[in-house]
């Protein structure tokens, strides 16, 4: 269990992005006890919180390519790691980690937005492409790693928890009416929509 957070857009100043990454991070703390770490990059920012299960020593994050055009940010398990290593090795990538993080910088080379079609695990990641200025936010198919969202500003913010958006000056915790009568039905709100009106879960295999 690892916590992601992060922005994107023109709505955040300089001077104060690092210290909100931190304070976004910081409320979700606990999801990674092992490290933790921020990237800027212009007009988009990301945060990470680790718990170390693979590459223990050399997966901290954000994570880079090595020319610095892609970051990213990443909750979970690649299963499938090891193959699609070998496959992209042979093609040839050269790895610096042993961290199945990694393995999704360099699919996402080779494929683009489609990298998820090959990923066999439980996930949830942010990744920055710089050349592109796109930033492409994933979940796993059946939604075990949770995302959450919203616009506030111009900016995109996104997270593993909802305390992180809180985080955020101005974005506040107001409950949503509709998700709430979804709750007392269904248990649970149904995906995009969130108990906090204006804040959205990104649904799974999206």
């Amino acid at each position: 269990m690892c916590g992601i957070a992060g922005y994107c857009g023109q709505g955040v100043e300089a001077g104060k992005a690092a210290a909100l990454l931190r304070r976004m991070t910081a409320a979700i703390a606990y999801r990674g006890p092992d490290d933790g770490g921020i990237h800027i990059a212009g007009e988009a920012g990301l945060g990470h919180r680790r718990l170390a299960i693979v590459g223990i020593t050399d997966g901290q994050q954000p994570m880079q390519t090595e020319d610095g055009s892609l970051c990213i940010s990443f909750n979970g398990e690649i299963f499938n790691h090891l193959e699609l290593r070998e496959a992209l090795a042979a093609k040839g990538h050269v790895f610096r980690t042993g961290s199945d993080t990694e393995v999704i910088l360099h699919l996402y080379q080779e494929m683009g937005p489609d990298c998820v079609t090959r990923l066999n695990g439980d996930f949830a990641f942010a990744l920055w492409d710089a050349p592109r200025k796109r930033m492409m936010l994933a979940r796993d198919r059946m939604g075990v790693r949770p995302l959450f969202h919203t616009w506030h500003g111009g900016t995109l913010y996104f997270a593993s928890e909802v305390k992180a958006l809180l985080a955020v000056p101005g974005i506040e915790a107001e409950i949503d009416p509709i998700a709430l009568d979804q709750i007392f039905t269904l248990w649970a709100p149904i995906a995009p929509r969130s108990v906090f009106k204006g804040i959205s879960e990104l649904p799974p295999a999206h």
